[in-house]
């Protein structure tokens, strides 16, 4: 089994070298030492969120402060393409269910979107306590797929304001797609971004339960988005954007 990961909050471990000790407290400690128990010369992980892990034996455990011995330390590359999953606000909990899920079949930055079908409205107090939530579970889910890199979460956009992001992402050479159920052209068969000295974005824009509206669609299209299908079937929004993003990471070849 591989070992579990932990986050180094705000701290870059690069400069750390084998044979160093890390220790591991606050929140993540408690985790490690007091929620799982973590005994001596058990192997865990710790990366800091901008690529590097630290490959650790537990030394000694005391309550939440858990001291680690660094056997390695790995710098995983950035992304050659950034995927961010731009997610209509849903709800329930299914716009956190779909961010969960891409961000561990490989999303690389999530943006909350506010669109016109969307029930749930982010305004003052419950934008901070709902993207909140959200950072929490892009926290979460890189734990679970033992990632190194912390996928960031923007601010909530408006469809103006998601328009102006598609035509800047391709002006640079990225590509946006948009989900739609009416779309002709199969995610499969669509242009994808291609790495160079800049790295480019894909974004992929996923509505709300009750899809997204055709206004939206020509406003994004007309910004230079493409509009795509993932299949026969019409999948809720807490599954199309996960289904979405491992489609693209594997035509990316990150599951090669």
């Amino acid at each position: 089994m591989s070992a579990p990961v932990f986050l180094a909050d705000g701290t870059s471990l690069a400069a750390l070298a084998p044979g160093a000790t890390y220790v591991l407290d606050g929140a993540e400690g408690r985790h490690a030492g007091v929620v799982q128990r973590k005994r001596v010369g058990e192997r865990v992980d710790v990366v800091d969120g901008v690529g590097t892990r630290l490959v650790c034996v537990v030394a000694s455990v005391e309550g939440s402060e858990v001291r680690l011995t660094v056997d390695d330390v790995v710098a995983e590359p950035a992304p050659d393409v950034v995927v961010t999953l731009v997610q209509a606000l849903a709800k329930g909990d299914r716009d956190e269910l779909a961010v969960e899920a891409a961000v561990e079949v490989g999303a690389d930055a999530v943006l909350p979107w506010q669109a016109d079908r969307s029930v749930v409205v982010w305004r003052g107090e419950r934008a901070a306590r709902s993207r909140g939530r959200w950072i929490a579970t892009v926290r979460s889910a890189v734990k679970q797929a033992r990632r190194a890199w912390l996928p960031p979460v923007g601010e909530a956009v408006t469809t103006p304001q998601l328009a102006a992001r598609v035509r800047s992402v391709v002006d640079a050479g990225g590509v946006a797609l948009v989900l739609h159920e009416e779309a002709t052209t199969p995610i499969a068969a669509a242009a994808l971004p291609t790495p160079g000295d800049a790295t480019p974005e894909l974004l992929v824009v996923v509505g709300p339960e009750g899809g997204i509206a055709e206004s939206e669609v020509q406003a994004l299209t007309g910004a230079g988005a493409v509009a795509v299908r993932l299949g026969p079937h019409v999948l809720r929004t807490s599954t199309a954007g996960p289904v979405a993003v491992a489609l693209l990471s594997d035509r990316l070849g990150r599951w090669a």
